[in-house]
């Protein structure tokens, strides 16, 4: 009985009472609305009956204090009850049957100038059967009809009020107060600083010298110590890969120093005078395609490194090459600069020719690729010796190459603008158990693709229902109390069994959780490819980390420069752009249809980027236009 104590003690006329000052309100939305009404009154002054007072409030918090918004939503309701009024009442509603079958029918079946508004009638008393007669308005109508008739249960609506009913039980991603704090926050200490925060992959054919050139970098920033690095040449040297000295600064992993080739993505920072640099070192052989599209699905920028050593470019660019799949990749990922490090210049005497031809033989590929040409730097360099890493003291490169240096070109590459304000989406690209200071336990690392996080969210891992709790951030490799979209972060979380997390789980607020989806339409660019593309094609999607079994199950259309040139396509070739159908499909041992967390490129740009992959090779890329299910 105690657990009815609260409802038997409710004062109910409290609790229905329509308060001006509205539950759940800030200050900051109190005074909004309160600069607001006024504005909306006079706008509405001319219309009569005025509209209340409650009814603009309620219009006004619907459109988050868009005035004229919520003034046009206002006169459009108004107008259409003012005609509803001024027609007749429906056939059906005049016909509504009362309590008692011997009801008496109406006299008169003039309209009331108010028909939801029941009027008081005299009661009669009962006739001589001794039933009680319904009470009958001056409209003819019962009191009861006339409720029913104020449900407007006959009435369609129109257009304008359904989209308006769709918006109003949309959960919106409104930022609080302290969200809104924290990003004038970043925004103000970027300034001060002077310096953003980027994210750089490294990328190009197996044994271009992507490694080695990483290491010397860090090593003449001083990010490498001497220590470490007379440490990795006695190392290197004693397998016979005394060449690889650099490379180990970043090849950690003993496979990686055996085979001499990057297997994972090796991670660590670095800092230029405007720019805190996130280096994602890719591999290049495309055994490991997969680890490389999880980071460049991290990236902001590329840095691709191509051999300039006789042959090797070539070997490289042509078919078969990782150089021309990678570039597509990062492009299809986001990335929308690129810095092209023509490296091992010292083993073609820095031949001024040699390195025209590669030049001449990469522009209009990455133009074709998607890369503006303002957005594509070209650069010499010699990554073993270090000459045009941080400054360029060769005196033959000097004679024809006056531009910029490695260091130099990193420090003014574009940052892109952060989505701050969407729902926070953190896809995994790591699941660890970790250890810090202040924390122990369950680690998980990713990019943040939107929004915003701090110590103490409760997040939901999505695919699943669990929630966890962050006890600690780690931006950089330092605790931080937040992060931001853009930033690559490492989260120790609580309450949560590890069970529940895998590379590919996205991290999302519990009110606002992503979408796990099975079918979808995605506006495809299809690459260099032997087969073409047809219905009921068996594929590998890939979406951040994760890559799933997918069937293209429908061809749609094919497009060239945003307009449709044929529908139901029966194939698509190299260089078409298309619209497909993409459905998932149980894997190689059956059971259930994988889903995957995604939205539509127009809610979250990096959320909705997908790859396609066919027998071991990148065939197309898009972006999700349409959820199916």
């Amino acid at each position: 009985m105690s657990r009815h104590r609260f409802v038997r003690n409710m004062d109910l006329d409290a609790e229905m009472e329509d308060d001006s000052e509205q539950v759940g309100m800030s200050s900051e939305e109190q005074a909004r609305m309160a600069t607001s009404m006024p504005i909306a009154r006079a706008l509405l002054q001319d219309v009569k009956p005025p509209i209340a007072d409650a009814a603009i409030a309620d219009s006004l918090w619907h459109y988050w204090f868009d005035v004229e918004k919520a003034v046009t939503w206002l006169r459009k309701d108004w107008e259409r009850k003012v005609a509803k009024v001024s027609q007749p009442p429906s056939v059906r509603s005049a016909s509504l049957p009362a309590k008692s079958r011997n009801q008496p029918v109406a006299s008169s079946s003039k309209p009331s100038t108010q028909p939801n508004t029941p009027k008081k009638s005299s009661s009669s008393k009962a006739s001589s059967s001794g039933a009680n007669t319904p009470k009958v308005a001056a409209s003819g109508l019962t009191v009861a009809q006339q409720d029913l008739a104020g449900l407007h249960l006959d009435d369609e609506m129109d257009e304008a009020e359904r989209e308006r009913e769709k918006e109003r039980y949309k959960e919106r991603p409104g930022l609080n107060m302290k969200q809104e704090e924290l990003i004038a926050k970043v925004k103000k200490e970027e300034e001060e600083s002077g310096k953003q925060n980027i994210s750089l992959i490294v990328v190009g054919h197996v044994d271009a010298g992507k490694s080695t050139l990483m290491g010397r970098l860090l090593y003449d920033l001083g990010e490498l110590s001497e220590k470490e690095k007379v440490s990795n040449e006695r190392g290197s040297k004693r397998v016979g890969k005394g060449s690889f000295a650099f490379a180990w600064g970043l090849d950690a992993l003993g496979d990686e120093r055996d085979r001499g080739v990057t297997i994972d993505i090796a991670t660590t920072h670095f800092a230029t005078p405007h720019r805190n640099v996130t280096l994602l070192d890719a591999p290049g052989h495309r055994d490991f395609i997969p680890a490389m599209i999880s980071g460049a699905a991290q990236a902001d920028v590329a840095l691709m490194v191509v051999d300039g050593s006789p042959g090797e470019f070539e070997a490289g660019f042509e078919r078969g090459g990782q150089t021309r799949e990678h570039a597509w990749l990062v492009r299809s990922l986001g990335v929308k600069e690129i810095v092209v490090a023509i490296n091992k210049m010292d083993l073609v005497s820095w031949s001024q020719d040699r390195y025209e031809d590669i030049v001449e033989a990469l522009k209009p590929f990455l133009v074709s690729a998607g890369f503006a040409a303002s957005k594509t730097t070209f650069l010499p360099l010699a990554a073993m010796e270090g000459i045009n890493v941080l400054e360029n003291n060769e005196d033959t490169l000097k004679s024809w190459y006056d531009g910029p240096t490695l260091i130099d070109t990193l420090d003014k590459v574009e940052v892109p603008a952060r989505p701050y304000d969407s729902p926070l989406r953190i896809p995994l690209s790591n699941v660890f158990k970790g250890q810090t200071a202040v924390a122990s336990g369950v680690a998980v690392s990713g990019r943040l693709c939107s929004g915003i996080v701090q110590v103490g969210d409760r997040l939901r891992a999505v695919p699943g229902d669990e929630v966890a709790n962050v006890r600690t951030i780690e931006v950089d490799e330092d605790s931080a109390p937040y992060a931001v979209a853009g930033q690559n972060v490492t989260l120790y979380l609580s309450g949560i069994d590890p069970i529940h997390l895998a590379i590919g789980t996205v991290l999302c607020p519990t009110s606002l959780p992503v979408r796990l989806v099975t079918r979808f339409v995605a506006q495809i660019l299809v690459f260099d490819l032997q087969t073409p593309i047809i219905a009921g094609t068996a594929v590998e999607l890939f979406h951040h980390s994760m890559n799933l079994p997918a069937t293209i199950s429908k061809l749609v259309s094919i497009s060239e420069k945003g307009a449709v040139t044929k529908k139901s396509p029966r194939v698509l070739q190299k260089g078409m752009t298309g619209l497909v159908e993409i459905s998932l499909r149980p894997g190689q041992g059956g059971g259930r249809t994988p889903s995957v967390p995604l939205e539509t490129a127009a809610d979250n740009k990096e959320m909705g980027r997908v790859l396609i992959r066919r027998a071991g090779e990148t065939i197309a890329a898009g972006i999700v236009q349409e959820i199916l299910a």
